[in-house]
């Protein structure tokens, strides 16, 4: 069964950087989001590790390992949200103690996702895909990330809803900064290969497949003991964002994971919206997406919220998700399961 943690009004949030830190140029952008937590009524405790970054990593990936298991282990904090992806957090995946892991969410994405993916699959306890922590830095959150305290704020055996975003942001405009961090100006459209509406239910697993897909092979990647064990044989639904893959190297990917068997049983494919998907010969994302649907005769909705293209859903991996796309929006509920 799934073990969903809760986040309280008056918590300790721990902020620690199991991949990449924040360098100096960027420390009053971090602090300024660590404020807005204070701000909320929360208390934050930040580890060391946050405020270093040296060669591709915040730190040796003992020291980033250590910090991370302290705040694992500690009763007192709620969530660990560090304050964004990076490069390296696969250094670190055979360092933490999974036993000892007290429950508590862990929010993030890019390569964090790693961090997540292994966790639930290893221990059952959900973990939440979604905004870094810097990127909460501004006066206000749009609507769709502003969902992060709402989803884990959420009991178990409880629902939240989430809606499509209307608006995402095209390109990073770091020169300019606004009261809200993302600079929305694109109609968000979510998009299915077949053309028509969707409905797709399952229990949500994925990431960036950039990094979630180095865990194929380890002990950490075990998908089909986590169905067994902890979902009791139900298909998965997975979500999938592409930070800096070609689209040959995002299908290899693919299929790799299908040959590892993580697609086996599995309800459909959510993707996510990418600049990275450079097109391979003129072969194009949509090519691959039709590709899958037919071979694999699986639903495939994309140019979702989810992602370095933001803003993003906040997806629970472990719960069981309902979405729902009609003419290019989407209601997304899940359920906090066991």
């Amino acid at each position: 069964m799934i073990r969903y943690p809760l986040l309280q009004n008056g918590m300790t949030i721990g902020v620690t950087a199991p991949s990449s830190g924040v360098k100096e140029p960027s420390h009053e952008r971090m602090k300024q989001a660590i404020s807005g937590l204070e701000a909320k009524g929360y208390s934050v405790v930040c580890g060391e590790t946050v405020w270093t970054q040296h060669k591709a990593k915040s730190a040796p990936a003992a020291l980033r390992a250590a910090e991370l298991n302290a705040m694992l282990q500690n009763k007192d904090i709620g969530l660990i949200f560090p304050p964004w992806g990076g490069e390296l957090l696969l250094e670190i995946v055979d360092r933490i103690d999974y036993a000892g892991i007290q429950p508590k969410w862990i929010l993030g994405y890019s390569d964090t996702s790693v961090l997540l993916l292994a966790v639930t699959l290893s221990t059952g306890i959900a973990t939440a895909h979604g905004t870094a922590l810097i990127d909460l830095r501004g006066t206000y959150a749009d609507e769709t990330t502003a969902m992060w305290e709402t989803v884990l704020t959420t009991s178990a055996s409880e629902s939240v809803q989430q809606l499509s975003s209307k608006l995402y942001q095209k390109e990073w405009i770091r020169d300019h900064p606004s009261p809200c961090v993302f600079h929305l100006t694109e109609p968000t459209r979510w998009k299915t290969v077949s053309g028509t509406d969707a409905r797709l239910r399952g229990r949500l697993l994925g990431g960036c497949i950039d990094v979630i897909r180095h865990l194929i092979g380890t002990r950490f990647g075990d998908v089909h003991t986590f169905q067994r064990q902890f979902i009791s044989g139900q298909p998965i639904l997975w979500y999938l964002e592409n930070c800096e893959l070609n689209v040959a190297d995002v299908r290899r990917s693919l299929i790799q994971m299908k040959l590892a068997g993580w697609f086996d049983h599995c309800s459909g494919i959510l993707f996510g919206r990418s600049v990275a998907n450079q097109p391979v010969d003129g072969y194009q994302v949509t090519d691959m997406y039709r590709e899958l649907a037919d071979e694999w005769s699986l639903p495939i909705v994309y140019d979702i919220d989810c992602g370095h293209v933001p803003p993003q859903i906040t997806f629970v991996n472990g719960a069981v998700a309902e979405v729902d796309v009609s003419n290019g929006q989407a209601v997304i509920v899940q359920y906090f399961e066991p």
